[in-house]
């Protein structure tokens, strides 16, 4: 898996191999122009994974999951006035049947409500993914997350849970270990470390909230430990922002957090769309995602709302694909719904049903304890791993299920929730479908935009969603399978089979399947190309431009990246810096300021960039050129004429693609103080330093690190 890498006069020539290795020398010595697309030179025989054979999983043997909504623990008043939907969520450790019936079931973690005394028939079910938060825009939400990963989840005084993936203690992260002094730091060592068995730590982000305080933005040093046996003396129980920003909760809205848990409030200030929720603690996003935990989030209504979407034929309101699971439906549900929320996400699996997750570098590149050795003698970590592609493709928690469809449309809300693996969406061999999508991250498009016209096929990064009315009406009666074009390893940009090989057909090119069958009656809803959505308004005018660094670190011993890293760009000299996580803020824009940030990829690969707290336009795309020498980027230059967004990114994102190669812009308005993160969702990079974090105001009086 190495790319092959030989020193010329000073400067870096690279043949490239399976990661497409970007280096300066490639195009500056000639001063070509870096392209968009960039050409795999093999193929990958076999997508390597734990003992059990993707082959040998059966197929399209499971219903799909419909999640349904989380329960309600009641309605609260807020010390605003406001009413508000309150939650008690924990997190836990539980059995889930992943495999289809007759494999072994699978040990995940996964959310789920331990209180539904608010809710009607409330259904108290930890899954993962797990169950649908269903918001009102403009109507507060107040969650308290519990850690509940302890051998008996309902007893605070039995034992801790390990970690069921290889955690890496050599990378900047949680480090309960360290201590209240060496917590949230990359410690040192003086031989090897073994992977880290200790309690878990997390804290939970939701993905896309807007206005959002920075207290409940689930920001990545303000973890917490369960409230469990067994914690060794001397480890740090909470993040180094833990108890700053229980101060700012307690006097923002009221809430007192405590031994193994903390009360975020969410504003539902975005227009309505779907967004989501996941785990965010510091250097292990990696590992307590994959093991389960995240969910779907979906905010309703408002005046970019379902009801404000007309049909041009009528002027009058459009009628969208429904129903959508509510509030106390019944589960398994005796209703059927032409509304699905659907999370795409990549695992690989042992032949007990274990989840198989690599507890070694050697799974990547090869490189081993002997040659070259890991921390401390040289700067690779022993077990975190660049990237990883699971072997098996996983839709609301079961692997290849299928879901049955009447000749009609359907809605569907679908996110790309894989570890490192963009997804390209391919309805064509869906005889006679028809796709439209009608919403991003931000909600509703400027437009519908017909994906059918376009190849029928839909490019997803990590972590962005994509609302679409699939048309089944003109499908005949039989059984279909969603593809995937998304190659099995790092994604550059391009075309599939002409720029880089497609997933493997037999396992990963494969999504899920659908049943058409005849229509129980007729469509009401209105065809998409007549709907007419609600108006987005245009962000201010920007008052500054920040140029900003994606980058690489190559390891000094080994031919191979040591990181993945973010950094600030200096336009007038040409030249790029990277920054650490615990490297001052530099992105600090004014509170209410808009602001253009171009995201300059000097990586080969294409990342998918999410900045929280905010929405944001994408601007264009243009090429760039650059020099690289032992790590320096220099001489960089813009070159050629930059593009338009993608039709489907038109409106507001909070995560896009920025190719290697090419300055991404983005424009996006600041609103709310405090302290938030921008990072790569490719979740292997944002755990070794492809995350900063940036302020929006001045230093908060207390704030960690401002005395």
């Amino acid at each position: 898996m190495n790319d092959k890498k030989e020193n010329k006069g000073g400067k870096c020539t690279i043949a490239l191999t399976r990661r497409q290795v970007l280096k300066a020398g490639l195009i500056g010595a000639a001063g070509l122009m870096i392209p968009w697309k960039f050409t795999a030179t093999k193929a990958i025989a076999a997508i390597p994974g734990g003992t059990l054979d993707p082959l040998s999983v059966p197929k399209f043997a499971t219903p799909l999951l419909i999640p349904p909504v989380m329960p309600k623990a009641g309605t609260i008043k807020t010390k605003g006035g406001k009413n508000a939907d309150y939650y008690e969520i924990s997190m836990r450790q539980f059995s889930q049947q992943i495999l289809p019936a007759g494999l072994p079931p699978t040990t995940v973690w996964g959310y789920g409500s331990v209180n539904g005394a608010g809710s009607k028939n409330p259904l108290l079910l930890h899954n993962a993914p797990s169950l649908t938060i269903e918001a009102k825009w403009n109507t507060p939400v107040q969650v308290k997350w519990i850690n509940e990963l302890r051998v008996d989840p309902t007893d605070p005084t039995s034992a801790y849970l390990p970690h069921l993936l290889p955690v890496d203690p050599t990378l900047h992260w949680a480090n309960p270990p360290g201590g209240t002094a060496g917590r949230d730091t990359r410690p040192t060592f003086t031989e090897t470390p073994g992977r880290y068995t200790g309690p878990v730590p997390i804290v939970t982000h939701v993905h896309g909230a807007v206005g959002v305080g920075d207290e409940s933005d689930g920001y990545a040093e303000a973890w917490y430990l369960p409230d469990a046996a067994g914690i060794p003396a001397g480890y740090a129980t909470k993040g180094t922002w833990y108890d700053f920003f229980a101060g700012k909760a307690a006097a923002s809205y009221g809430a007192t957090w405590g031994t193994g848990f903390a009360t975020f409030q969410y504003p539902n200030a975005n227009r309505a769309s779907t967004i989501w929720y996941h785990d965010h603690a510091l250097g292990m996003t990696r590992l307590n995602v994959y093991a389960g935990p995240a969910g779907f989030y979906i905010i309703r209504g408002g005046p970019g709302g379902d009801a404000a979407v007309l049909d041009s034929r009528t002027n009058t309101p459009a009628v969208l694909p429904g129903p959508a699971p509510k509030e106390g439906d019944k589960f398994p549900p005796n209703k059927t719904y032409y509304e699905i929320p659907i999370a795409i996400q990549d695992r690989a699996f042992n032949n007990d049903g274990s989840l198989f997750y690599p507890n070694t570098r050697e799974f990547f590149d090869g490189a081993t304890a002997e040659d070259p050795g890991y921390i401390p003698d040289t700067d690779l970590s022993p077990i975190w791993n660049p990237e990883f592609f699971g072997n098996c493709i996983m839709v609301n928690g079961n692997t290849w299920p299928f879901q049955t469809v009447e000749k009609r449309r359907y809605r569907f809300r679908l996110l790309n929730g894989c570890q490192s693996r963009f997804l390209i969406l391919d309805f064509s061999q869906i005889t006679g479908v028809e796709v439209w999508a009608i919403g991003n991250e931000g909600g509703f498009l400027a437009a519908p935009v017909n994906i059918t016209a376009l190849g029928n096929q839909l490019l997803m990064g990590l972590a962005e969603r994509a609302d679409v009315i699939v048309d089944f009406t003109n499908v005949p009666v039989g059984n279909y399978v969603l593809g995937n074009l998304g190659p099995d390893e790092p994604f550059g940009g391009g075309v599939p089979g002409a720029d880089f090989d497609p997933a493997d057909p037999a396992s990963t090119g494969q999504i899920m399947q659908f049943r058409v069958v005849p229509a129980l009656a007729p469509d009401p809803t209105t065809p998409p190309q007549f709907l007419v959505l609600p108006p987005i308004a245009p962000l201010p005018v920007p008052v500054r431009t920040r140029p900003l660094a994606l980058m690489e670190e190559m390891s000094m011993f080994w031919d191979g990246p040591a990181a993945a890293m973010l950094g600030t760009v200096d336009s007038t000299a040409g030249t790029a810096m990277h920054q650490m996580w615990m490297d001052p803020v530099t992105e600090n824009p004014n509170v209410g300021d808009t602001e253009v940030w171009e995201l300059y990829n000097f990586t080969a690969d294409a990342h998918p960039m999410h900045v929280h707290e905010v929405v944001f336009e994408v601007v264009d795309r243009q090429p760039i050129t650059f020099m690289e020498d032992m790590g320096h980027i220099t001489d960089i230059q813009l070159a050629g004429t930059a593009r338009p967004p993608e039709a489907w990114e038109l409106g507001l994102k909070d995560t896009v693609i920025a190719y290697p190669g090419e300055v991404t812009r983005i424009r996006a308005q600041f609103n709310s103080p405090g302290q938030f993160v921008w990072h790569c969702h490719i979740v292997e990079h944002e755990d070794n330093e492809m995350m900063r974090p940036y302020r929006i105001g001045p230093v908060q009086p207390g704030q960690p690190g401002s005395m």
